[in-house]
């Protein structure tokens, strides 16, 4: 069993890097609305020369029955920081364990990664329920 198919309700304290992220239920599940969450600080290694790669994660969703907490979003995020993963390999792990966890009638996940070579990258990743 995974992190992911056992997420916590609020209410845990930990302060350090974790896959396992926080649900609340949606306030008002009868309307289409978005939240959106920008994280400036995102890093992970590159797979291939082990150096940081430095990126922000834009995460858009309308949530159907639960909510993200954000707090622990920002512990999962976290937990890249010592992973070797491609810049698309990363974006798509986030966007899944993020469709896992809420289940949300929409989802996109940007990646926007710092130059790396004189190049940048941006990732972009977008789910609808079915």
């Amino acid at each position: 069993m995974n992190e992911l198919s056992n997420p916590m309700v609020l209410g845990a304290q930990q302060n350090y890097p974790q896959k396992r992220m926080e649900i609340f239920p949606n306030p008002n599940p009868e309307r289409d609305y978005n939240i959106r969450i920008d994280s400036a600080e995102f890093t992970c290694l590159c797979p291939k020369t082990g150096q940081p790669d430095f990126a922000e994660i834009k995460l858009d969703y309308i949530p159907d029955q639960r909510c993200v907490e954000l707090k622990s979003l920002k512990l999962y995020y976290w937990s890249f920081r010592d992973e070797g993963h491609f810049h698309e390999q990363v974006t798509n792990m986030i966007a899944n364990d993020l469709i896992q966890l809420l289940d949300p009638r929409y989802l996109k996940v940007e990646a926007i990664f710092n130059v790396r070579g004189g190049v940048y990258t941006s990732v972009i990743v977008e789910h609808r329920q079915g």
